[in-house]
């Protein structure tokens, strides 16, 4: 039986008794296209998601760090806030969080158990009604505010129901192919069907070609469109294991002085599009709330490191190239501990001939794993890849997780193990250390729901 989760993972004890299966019995975890569905559920439970703001967040990479950088800060402000990302590391609880913290595995069975005959009787896809569940959880626990992450594209998503204060666009780049076409504009006309008329966007994509294509479905709905340029709004930007440091031009609050505890230039970049994009609600955020919502916005497994004894280890999910690139930039820029060693597994559907040369370039010893959390039908065969994929530094393949574990930390005494290539491999990883990816949060205090009938 699996866990409140979408893998195979043995529940944890804060989830023991709360299965997917209990969930939402006979749901397709399939990709199903269309907000019929959705727009149906909801308005059966009275559109719980026109009782707060929403935010809203699509892209190919950064959007989760744009989310919860928004949730952060607007808590930082005193507003409650509910934060809706996918997928998770460790827990599904970490999908739906309220004031930072996920909410209980009893509560949000419940919610499945009153949900669940509407999912099934509209034949909603697994996605659909977890988004479902967390759309009506926002309501009952009176959020203020909702940061919403695209689930994948935009258009025809689940999460596209929502009617944002604001939408942002992180950048595109080619990933999930196989359902948003195989060019780029192709795939920035799927992430810009959040768009909405009259509701301004913002994007960090700096391309030409691309966003004219963003600024066409902008213009076609009258939406107010605004860009970031990190070259231009970002400066003074200094880099280091504990965080990134930066000066951000604002047109609201002037030049901000900030600091996020991700690292990598591309995080000064996610939290300069967030801050873009909360100057456009209707009612602002403090400075002093920007500052410290940044300072304080927790997303692991985003170039997170954590010292194990004599080793950095450092988690991140990077699982197509344009991920890996800002991986390899980050740890170039930040030179940790040699020997270091990538711990690397991804998923067979993935671009993996084009994400491996940079990272077996950059170590000094490789890997290979499979995640045992993966879906089996998206299992890659590391000792084909190994074979295609040539360096100038050993390959190991140990297809058994706990025991590639085991070896990269033989392999990296001293030194830096990297995993990276999904999230279910940093997942997995995560918990074969022990490592809680969300230690300091805690559990969410429930609030009796006023919508919870007796």
């Amino acid at each position: 039986m699996a866990a409140l989760g979408l893998s195979g993972r043995d529940p944890s004890p804060d989830e023991r008794g709360v299965a997917l299966d209990e969930l939402f019995p006979g749901a397709s975890s399939a990709v199903e296209w269309g907000l019929a569905r959705m727009q149906a559920a909801l308005a059966e439970v009275g559109n719980p998601h026109h009782r707060y703001r929403c935010l809203h967040v699509g892209g190919t990479n950064g959007k989760g760090s744009v989310a919860s950088t928004w949730a952060s800060v607007l808590r930082g402000n005193g507003d409650r806030t509910g934060l809706y990302t996918s997928p998770h590391l460790c827990s599904f609880r970490e999908r739906i969080m309220v004031d930072g913290a996920p909410l209980g595995a009893a509560r949000l069975a419940e919610g499945a158990r009153r949900l669940g005959p509407l999912a099934r009787d509209l034949g909603m896809s697994l996605f659909e009604a977890c988004t479902l569940l967390a759309l009506v959880m926002f309501a009952e626990e009176e959020v203020e505010y909702a940061s919403i992450e695209v689930g994948l594209g935009g258009r025809l998503d689940a999460t596209n129901v929502i009617v944002p204060e604001v939408c942002a666009i992180t950048n595109v780049a080619l990933d999930h192919q196989d359902h948003l076409g195989d060019s780029l504009a192709d795939i920035a006309r799927e992430k810009a069907g959040i768009i909405k008329p009259g509701v301004p966007v913002v994007t960090a994509e700096g391309r030409p070609d691309v966003l004219d294509v963003l600024r066409a479905r902008a213009r076609a709905v009258g939406a107010p469109f605004h860009s970031v340029e990190p070259w231009r709004h970002i400066s003074d930007l200094r880099l280091g294991r504990g965080g990134t440091r930066f000066r951000l031009g604002t047109r609201r609050w002037g030049d901000l002085e900030l600091e996020t505890p991700l690292p990598g230039a591309h995080q000064a970049t996610n939290a300069a599009l967030a801050i873009r994009a909360l100057e456009l609600v209707e009612h602002p955020p403090r400075p002093d709330a920007v500052r410290q919502g940044v300072a304080g916005v927790q997303w692991p497994g985003r170039g997170q490191m954590h010292r194990i004894g004599d080793r950095l280890f450092v988690f991140d999910v990077a699982h197509n190239r344009a991920a890996v690139a800002a991986l390899v930039r980050t740890l170039a820029d930040l030179a940790p501990p040699r020997p270091l060693v990538v711990l690397a597994g991804i998923l067979g559907d993935k671009d993996w001939s084009r994400m491996l040369p940079p990272l077996v370039d950059l170590a000094d010893r490789v890997v290979f794993t499979i995640p045992g959390s993966a879906p089996r039908e998206r299992l890659w065969n590391p000792r084909a890849v190994a074979r295609v994929v040539r360096g100038g530094v050993p390959i190991e393949i140990e297809e058994e997780l706990a025991l590639a574990v085991r070896r990269a930390e033989t392999l990296s005494s001293g030194g830096t193990v990297v995993v990276t290539g999904s999230c279910h491999t940093v997942g997995d990883v995560l918990e074969v250390l022990g490592v809680d990816p969300f230690a300091e949060r805690g559990d969410h205090e429930e609030r009796r729901s006023p919508y919870v009938q007796d």
